[in-house]
């Protein structure tokens, strides 16, 4: 990999997890937390976000059982822990909420001594603005936000943010598009279409993104809680804002699919394994990112969510196709012209009351 988004520009169904997972795996989240249990691990981590058979595999391989439960986004993940940790070991946070945690003290420094295997991260992840130095998250995956489309259904690559917030464009289509539910990320991409940064402190840009939004919505079909890519399968919507591994797995069952990363810029995020204050199998806990830091199980995980990993020696056991796919690896001129969203401090409140205005416009 070339591409170094995080350190010069400082994340989300990431899919299919109740089909593809066995049984087993599915039977952990249902399991109740064995506070400080021997031989048990308590993951939390996003929807279709590993590997098919990661979980009894490591459970094979160390002989510790997995309770693994799921969240939609970033902030479900950081309201569960806010008022404290009920029993999780591992978390898979994105950028700007490893950054929101470290200033709440939420995480706790990991012991390299016990994760080997971070000499198979790519280099261009072992430092980032959101977590100096590596001290509290290892990098998982990384990726960027775009545009999901039939290609039956438009008339070339749907590579502007105005098909959703142009009215004349949005007409064109509506009723057959999605906006995602996340609040940072789709009021940010109202701001990209406005020629501001996603992350803007701005309380009149804010509220102007959220503008366009609402009048925006008589377009919009769902504000889709990251199963739009479900919704361009099924032919619910011609065109949706995904997270690019979500659309790249669903390219692979209808070659009517395609992915394009709007013009005006976009999302560029990277998730992390950290472990929250309070973990009580902090052991067992190093044990499963060292596990999934393996180039052999991350190449594994890597090539069934169709994301981009950031392990460099993974990356070789990949199929060709998908490393030279820019809808997974994104050419530099494209990350450059992306921001990773970032912890906007007390500005995150005028988000905050701009969302509800849209959510109840």
């Amino acid at each position: 990999m070339t591409t170094k988004p995080f350190n010069h520009l400082s994340r989300f169904s990431r899919r299919r997890f109740l089909q593809g997972t066995s049984a087993a795996a599915i039977a952990f989240s249902l399991r109740p937390f064995r506070a400080n249990a021997a031989g048990q691990v308590n993951v939390y981590n996003w929807d279709t976000y590993i590997g098919e058979t990661t979980l009894d595999d490591f459970s094979d391989a160390t002989g510790i059982s997995v309770q693994y439960d799921l969240f939609a986004d970033n902030e479900e993940l950081f309201a569960k822990l806010k008022a404290g940790n009920p029993g999780y070991d591992v978390i898979f946070p994105s950028d700007y909420m490893i950054e929101s945690m470290l200033s709440l003290d939420m995480l706790v420094p990991l012991d390299f001594n016990q994760i080997p295997n971070v000499k198979h991260v790519h280099p261009n992840f072992m430092d980032a603005a959101f977590d100096p130095g590596r001290k509290h998250s290892l990098a998982y995956m990384w990726g960027t936000m775009g545009n999901g489309y039939r290609k039956s259904k438009v008339s070339g690559a749907p590579d502007t943010w105005g098909i959703y917030l142009d009215p004349d464009m949005a007409s064109a289509h509506s009723g057959k598009l999605a906006l995602l539910g996340d609040q940072r990320a789709t009021l940010g991409i109202a701001l990209k279409y406005l020629g501001h940064s996603l992350n803007s402190t701005s309380a009149s840009e804010i509220n102007a993104a959220a503008d366009l939004l609402i009048a925006a919505k008589k377009h919009i079909k769902t504000f889709a809680e990251d199963n739009g890519q479900d919704l361009l399968l099924s032919r619910e919507v011609d065109i949706t804002m995904e997270w690019n591994g979500d659309i790249v797995q669903v390219m692979t069952e209808d070659d009517d699919l395609s992915y394009v990363v709007p013009k005006e810029g976009s999302v560029v995020w990277q998730d992390g394994m950290a472990i929250p204050k309070g973990a009580p199998n902090m052991e067992n806990a190093h044990a499963f990112i060292n596990y999934i830091l393996d180039p052999e199980v991350n190449a594994k995980i890597t090539d069934f969510i169709k994301y981009a990993t950031a392990n460099k020696d993974a990356m070789p056991m990949l199929p060709k196709e998908d490393l030279a796919n820019p809808a997974i690896y994104p050419p530099e001129s494209v990350v450059a012209n992306c921001e990773a969203i970032v912890d906007v401090g007390d500005a995150a409140t005028i988000y905050d009351e701009a969302w509800t205005r849209v959510q109840a416009a």
